[in-house]
């Protein structure tokens, strides 16, 4: 967001007219109490002990899809500890008298046909029904919109003004993904495939160069791209993340898959079958060996443990967890969520109808989802709106400081500035906006990670502690997730005997 951008900001607020100010305020800031867990700081002994065969640290997708496998061979003896009120990690939803909305992950593609794991458990949840896709359940069209050069276009792919060289280049761009994906070697979950060496080692920038590729329009496509599923730039992501984004999934038309809470929805799912087994708002602040066994330390209660799951952040376990490797290599992307809350839709303008999924094109943000895209009401005015911004442009540690130090107001006058530009009347449609400060929300595939000593060394996990969060797999998407749960759990199994 350029200075002149939010110069320009507070003046938004003052053409509300004769309505109430914007409100609105910070929500599930859970940062203070993690940073409690960075620094060591002391909590009070746990009066109660309990033994049983293993832990599961953290609630997100990859601690509730080991779960999901556990229950499913009859394995029950487990609990799950969330330090957080409510389970999800990037999975959590809002909602209020509008609608459900995202606070993170949005839409989980079609699962490509040699993917298992997924696909087992979107037959398990309906959204398989017979070998076919459940329509109910697939986003309504227009999917996708641009704003670009003062006009609303249907697809993200820039097309309005597009130049001969970036026309030729999309053209041998797609004819280049066609082929890799041809191969075979890309695959969902990756481990299912192999990875380049080459690729992997070099930033997606400089292989972009070294292959001839540089319109503009095409440039800020893939900055898009990378900015949107892993949160950094073309020169922090590595060739082979980049390429991977495109390669590795079979193209079917129909998908995504969406909901009004984004993969809230397929939390609940999975919170329906495992439920039982969270326990909210205990955190693990030590997790130590004695006497052969692993002791997991909250505030209520002391776990002692065969095995233990850690499906947490991986770099969280080097402050917390004996024995754990320290998380080299390991960067992870901060991001803004804001959700606003509409009176009535901004007035249509510049062509394309709303779409479910609405970008600006040279935005440093991602846009906005519509919450209520996928509701068959015939007429409705009121909606929520949920804009996404990945601090592509600053380090972790700089966009990490900007987060705790900025007010609410500065994140309400940036999202409505970037929103303004391309809807004029939308400071008189907001009437609230909630802002989610997330300080390592996914993991970046930078070059050279996925062959770095720190991800080996977790991947093999200690002394009966095994590792799962998606963020092993460089890609922190839900089939990655899924994948690193249910590996760790196969893992557990064998550890305690039981197959």
């Amino acid at each position: 967001m350029k200075r002149r951008d939010l110069v320009a900001a507070p003046f938004l607020q003052l053409g509300r007219k004769a309505r109430a100010p914007i409100a609105g305020g910070f929500v599930m800031d859970g940062f203070p109490l993690g940073h409690k867990l960075r620094d060591h700081a002391s909590f009070a002994a746990p009066k109660d002990v309990k033994k049983l065969p293993l832990v599961i640290v953290g609630s997100g997708m990859a601690g509730l899809s080991a779960a999901w496998w556990l229950k499913k061979r009859g394995f029950n003896d487990f609990v799950m500890l969330e330090m957080e009120d409510k389970a999800g990690g990037n999975s959590r939803y809002g909602e209020n008298a509008v609608s459900a909305y995202p606070w993170g992950a949005h839409y989980v593609p079609i699962p490509n046909q040699k993917s298992p794991l997924v696909r087992e458990l979107f037959q398990e949840v309906g959204l398989i029904v017979d070998g076919e896709l459940n329509e109910r359940h697939l986003c309504h069209s227009p999917q996708e919109r641009l704003f670009i050069h003062g006009r609303w276009q249907y697809g993200l792919e820039p097309e309005i003004g597009l130049s001969p060289k970036g026309r030729e280049q999309f053209k041998r761009f797609d004819a280049l993904i066609a082929g890799l994906h041809g191969t075979g070697k890309w695959a969902i979950p990756h481990a299912l495939g192999s990875i380049d060496p080459g690729l992997e080692g070099i930033r997606f920038v400089d292989w972009l160069k070294a292959n001839r590729f540089d319109a503009p329009e095409l440039m800020w496509y893939l900055d898009y791209s990378t900015r949107d599923d892993y949160g950094c730039a073309l020169g922090d992501t590595s060739a082979w993340a980049g390429l991977h984004y495109f390669a590795a999934r079979d193209h079917d038309d129909k998908g995504p898959f969406c909901w009004a809470e984004g993969n809230g929805w397929l939390l609940k799912q999975l919170q329906a079958k495992v439920g039982g087994h969270v326990r909210t708002g205990e955190p693990a602040y030590r997790v130590g060996r004695s006497g052969g066994a692993w002791n997991v330390m909250t505030p209520k209660t002391q776990y002692v443990a065969q095995t233990v799951i850690w499906a947490a952040p991986s770099f969280l376990a080097s402050y917390i967890v004996e024995g754990a490797p320290r998380a080299e290599g390991f960067s992870y992307s901060p991001w803004v969520t804001a959700n606003l809350t509409l009176d009535r839709m901004p007035k249509l303008s510049g062509g394309a109808e709303m779409a479910w999924d609405n970008v600006i094109y040279g935005s440093p943000s991602l846009g906005y989802v519509v919450a209520t895209h996928q509701s068959v009401a015939m007429h409705r005015e009121q909606t929520v709106w949920t804009w996404y911004y990945a601090f592509a442009e600053k380090t972790p540690n700089e966009a990490r400081r900007i987060l705790i130090e900025k007010p609410w107001e500065y994140w309400r006058d940036l999202a409505m500035a970037d929103l303004g530009k391309a809807h004029s009347d939308l400071a008189d449609c907001v009437s609230r906006i909630d802002i989610f400060r997330n300080g390592h929300a996914m993991v970046r595939p930078t070059p050279g990670f996925l062959a770095s000593a720190g991800r080996q060394k977790m991947l093999k996990g200690h002394d009966g502690l095994f590792y799962a969060n998606s963020d092993l797999s460089g890609i922190s998407i839900f089939e990655e997730a899924q994948f690193r749960g249910v590996e760790a759990a196969r893992a557990a199994i064998a550890r305690i005997g039981r197959q």
